[in-house]
């Protein structure tokens, strides 16, 4: 049997996160608006409308939507702590050449990710196993 994630309506015009289809790992957020909201390249906080409780050992991600990354609108990764129990809230902006994007009320804006944490301890230490990458500069395997 698996887990529930409890999900709270907070007000009127939320809508539940819902799969695109019988596969998909993330489940759709949608805009909780009350009119359109226009985005611009400052980082907005756009309403869902909805708040979760997460069992405690899962990982919940808010992530971009491929097709509005497409169109030039950028959504922040977000992480929703299994103790938080309020709003959850999608950063949005614009990027590239697009000067703003109209999101509209009930608009599927960004994914909900649910996965489980590992459980696994960081442990200081003076040396680090030896890689044929070594120690490389950030980006240094290509493109």
């Amino acid at each position: 049997m698996s887990e529930a994630v409890l999900v709270k309506k907070l007000r009127p015009g939320a809508r539940l996160p819902t799969r695109g289809s019988a596969t998909a790992t993330g489940f759709d957020l949608h805009a909780c608006l009350d009119e359109p909201l226009l985005l611009g390249r400052a980082p907005q906080a756009v309403p869902t409308g909805i708040a979760i409780e997460a069992p405690p050992g899962y990982d919940v991600q808010v992530r971009p939507r491929s097709g509005l990354s497409m169109a030039g609108v950028g959504v922040a990764f977000g992480t929703i702590d299994a103790d938080y129990r309020g709003e959850l809230l999608v950063t949005m902006w614009v990027f590239g050449d697009r000067a703003a994007y109209e999101v509209e009320p009930g608009e599927r804006i960004a994914q909900l990710v649910i996965g489980r944490v590992a459980e696994v301890q960081l442990v200081e230490a003076s040396e680090l196993g030896a890689t044929a990458r070594g120690d490389s500069r950030h980006g240094s395997t290509g493109r």
